[in-house]
């Protein structure tokens, strides 16, 4: 079988190709080094996992938890939901490490000024305030009638002897109540607080054995829809909504308007004042800081609408935040979406956004390094042709010191191993060159001595 010749031109191509590797090779470790130490410095890649503490389920914040999940998924991050009793306990799963909770909503101002501004919030961030959450009372008609002697409830003052569900020790909304009450001098023994889940103390205030129910939530909650439309139930006008707001940092007056519930039926009747807190995103320091940039653009698709309480890109927002904002949080919501999350998706974005001023400064260490690469290319390359001519030089000088066939069989072997050198088409003169230097040394080599032993030189002096 005929062994198949490899042509010159590939053979060529190969030889540059596997030398340039060859002096490269050390300049793209060095790259390689270089961008892994970067990338494990920065570490632009977020989890691809995080756990979120939501709150009671059918809740505002549940149902919203849900929304993110969908949306995150999206972009590759899987969300764990976990229902809780409310805000008290997801500020406690996020100050426990052991907890594994990352992020959670919360509700401004359910604690005094003296918990907030201490070392508890040192390892907490906020990624904005998301929605308002009003403050709905709702009460039975017939309740208040008998209590009252009127079917409405004019003032919270007029509690007195009621028997109210005010949410579970774990939630926002007794510690706001309670809050409510002391500013109306109401003493919490004059009436009966009850601290029922939601769904349980609905049902109990459906059909007669609560007088009125407390709920601090969005109006997306399913539980305050459904009461708002329920026959018999009434919610309460804050008629004092604007002194609450004055008097409490983290309250604001809201307007339900007027036939916004159901305009057909026009739900409510009247505009009704209710005073509201707001509830924030809130994750623990150290959070990946792509994670932040990707739940705040959630979180603008999720709140950047126009609800009841606010109008369109109103919310979210950094005000009326008690827990300090992230930087990164405060850098979308002022500069808004990044140039490249318009056109690139989030993995491919962010890595570049993050990764983007170290390789800015490793091209400009590796650029003059760069430089040293078509030298050193050089050099190997001649230095293959070069190196033989100290055998050469060497070989010269022996010329007359040692057998002249012992040097020509010498000669010989460097000429063999020189016509086996490969190098680039643009070097074959050097290679010519070498042979043609070969066959000067040989030509200065005495004649080679007959069987007699006589040389030409010596039948010439005969």
């Amino acid at each position: 079988m005929k062994r198949r010749h490899v042509p010159h031109v590939v053979s060529h191509t190969l030889v540059s190709v596997r030398d340039l590797a060859a002096t490269a090779g050390p300049f793209v470790l060095l790259t390689a080094l270089l961008l892994a130490g970067a990338y494990w410095l920065l570490d632009p890649e977020p989890p691809r996992r995080v756990v979120m503490a939501t709150g009671t389920q059918r809740g505002a914040y549940a149902e919203f938890g849900t929304i993110y999940a969908k949306l995150l998924a999206r972009e590759g991050i899987t969300v764990e939901l976990r229902n809780t009793q409310g805000t008290l306990e997801n500020l406690t799963l996020l100050r426990d490490p052991k907890s594994g909770v990352d992020l959670a909503f919360v509700q401004d101002g359910v604690e005094s000024p003296r918990v907030s501004d201490d070392a508890l919030n040192a390892d907490l961030m906020s990624l904005g305030s998301l929605f308002y959450e009003p403050v709905w009372l709702f009460y039975r008609e017939d309740s208040a009638q008998r209590l009252l002697k009127s079917p409405t409830l004019a003032n919270l003052s007029q509690l007195q002897g009621w028997r109210i569900n005010s949410g579970t020790d774990g939630s926002g909304v007794r510690v706001l109540m309670n809050q409510l009450l002391e500013a109306n001098d109401l003493d919490p023994n004059t009436m009966t607080l009850l601290k029922e889940d939601t769904t349980p103390a609905v049902v109990a205030f459906l059909e007669g054995r609560i007088d009125a129910i407390v709920f601090v939530s969005a109006p997306e909650s399913l539980m305050v829809q459904m009461l708002l439309r329920t026959p018999g139930v009434g919610l309460a006008n804050f008629v004092h909504a604007e002194a609450y707001a004055r008097r409490f940092s983290f309250l604001s007056r809201v307007v339900l308007p007027r036939g916004v519930v159901d305009m057909a039926k026009d739900q409510p009747p009247q505009n009704v004042q209710l005073v509201a807190p707001t509830a924030m995103l809130v994750a623990r320091d150290g959070i990946h800081p792509a994670l932040v940039q990707l739940l705040v653009q959630v979180a603008v698709q999720v709140h950047g609408g126009s609800g009841w309480f606010h109008h369109k890109g109103e919310f979210p927002n950094t005000r009326n935040s008690s827990i300090p904002v992230s930087p990164e949080a405060t850098r979308f919501y002022r500069d808004g979406l990044p140039w490249l999350r318009r056109y690139l998706p989030f993995w491919l974005a962010n890595l570049v956004d993050r990764m983007g001023v170290a390789l800015i400064s490793i091209i400009a260490v590796l650029l003059p390094l760069s430089r040293v690469v078509p030298p050193l290319y050089t050099f190997r390359i001649r230095s293959r042709v070069f190196r033989w001519y100290g055998r050469l030089r060497t070989l010269e000088a022996a010329v007359g010191k040692r057998p002249a066939q012992e040097l020509r069989d010498e000669l010989d072997a460097i000429e063999n191993r020189v016509e086996r050198i490969h190098v680039p088409l643009s070097y074959t003169d050097e290679l010519y060159a070498l042979r043609s230097h070969i066959d000067m040394v040989r030509s200065r080599l005495p004649a080679t001595a007959p069987v007699g032993g006589e040389t030409e030189n010596d039948k010439g002096r005969g």
